[in-house]
């Protein structure tokens, strides 16, 4: 090493530099430059420029994002950054960590403009998702953007849950594609949907919507229900598309390992969609044949919320009192006049069965309605009278004959 040291003086740098005719252009402050490792040490590597000069590499400045200048011996070609052009001992300063950087960055670009499927080895986990790393450069894998395979599906949505079991993949080498990558701001995203989506293409391709699926509820989530058939696809069924009735909760209706039955009813790239009541005959074609406006109903009240509750008539039409139609009175406390999971009696105001809606009135219970009210004014009023006023009226009428 000791030679190393001697070999060469400031000055006998630039005069080398300088009479060398055919000497390549004097190295600049940030240029990259290849030379020869001349010698190396735990935290310094010597590298010879074209026997011009003798440029060193020392500290932080050794690690390389690109990974190349690991496995480096004596006698092997390097490229680094020139940091400065000499130091005290009159060395060029050299950076394999800036010239790392850049070839690290260039390559991610060249994979993400080419889409091509890389291996990301999980380092840590957040509640967002999991720090991977593709070489030495850091990167960000969304829990959006897992796999359904890997996706948390925990019951009632509890972070830490989440958390753990992401943090069950640290150490695992994911396959995933780049879906967003900038140097200037350090930022690399990747996606295993992404990778996972390029092999499930062609199988996906073979199924078309309004296609008959027979599958197995893999997972069950506050949105809906996964459910896998063919050749290893997964489709979601949405809360909205698991029966014809109002549901709160998926897990009331459906659990995991249920096989089901349930139509394709759309296909969005490798994304499944599928209905499970598209299935089963529609109740509410039926309504009219059950209820009718100005029915007196006995329903249990499902849900309450600050517009009104929710009641349900049978397993399948569930109908709705708004607000106005719990008391003459204004109301200021929904409790006190109803509460959930108490049956009460109602009148049934309207009925639309395209809408899938039924209009109910818990103050009009007892009570003609509106539109079954269809007797002339004067007539009512002579019924509602009291005895003597109804004697007047009749009086009238006879005079006036």
């Amino acid at each position: 090493m000791s030679d190393v040291k001697t070999s060469t003086t400031p000055q006998n740098v630039m005069d080398a530099l300088l009479q060398k005719e055919d000497a390549m252009q004097i190295p600049k402050l940030g240029d990259l430059v290849e030379g020869t490792v001349i010698s190396i040490s735990k935290n310094e590597i010597y590298v010879d420029i074209s026997g011009l000069t003798t440029g060193i590499i020392r500290g932080r400045e050794i690690y390389d994002e690109s990974d190349e200048s690991s496995n480096l011996k004596v006698g092997n070609k390097a490229a680094a950054t020139v940091v400065g052009l000499d130091n005290e001992n009159g060395y060029m300063e050299l950076s394999f960590r800036e010239a790392g950087h850049k070839k690290a960055w260039d390559n991610l670009e060249k994979l993400h403009g080419e889409g091509v499927i890389v291996d990301s080895k999980v380092i840590d986990a957040n509640k967002g998702g999991l720090m991977v790393k593709i070489g030495n450069v850091i990167g960000f894998l969304p829990v959006s953007q897992l796999t359904i395979e890997h996706y948390p599906r925990i019951e009632g949505g509890d972070k830490n849950k989440i958390l753990a079991h992401l943090k069950s993949f640290v150490n695992e080498l994911l396959r995933t594609k780049i879906i967003d990558v900038n140097e200037r701001e350090e930022k690399l995203i990747v996606s295993e949907k992404a990778a996972w989506d390029d092999k499930q293409r062609k199988v996906v391709s073979k199924y078309k919507i309004g296609e008959k699926i027979k599958g197995k509820v893999t997972g069950v989530v506050d949105f809906g229900a996964f459910v896998e058939f063919g050749d290893n696809l997964e489709g979601l069924v949405h809360i909205s598309e698991l029966a014809w009735q109002r549901i709160d909760n998926p897990r009331d209706v459906i659990k995991v390992n249920d096989v089901v039955d349930a139509e394709i009813i759309d296909i969005e790239d490798t994304k499944i969609s599928l209905s499970i009541k598209k299935l089963k005959t529609d109740p509410w074609a039926e309504v009219a044949k059950k209820y009718k406006v100005g029915q007196t109903v006995e329903g249990k009240v499902l849900k309450v919320n600050p517009f009104g509750a929710f009641v349900e008539l049978d397993n399948d039409i569930h109908g709705l009192v708004h607000i106005s139609e719990l008391s003459d009175k204004k109301v200021s406390d929904l409790d006190s006049l109803i509460n959930v999971g108490k049956d009460y009696e109602f009148i049934i105001l309207s009925i639309e069965p395209k809408n899938h809606r039924l209009g109910l009135s818990l103050k009009a219970a007892g009570k003609p309605i509106k539109e079954e009210v269809k007797e002339d004014k004067d007539e009512a009023k002579k019924e509602d009278a009291p005895a003597e006023t109804k004697e007047k009226v009749d009086t009238k009428k006879e005079d006036t004959k």
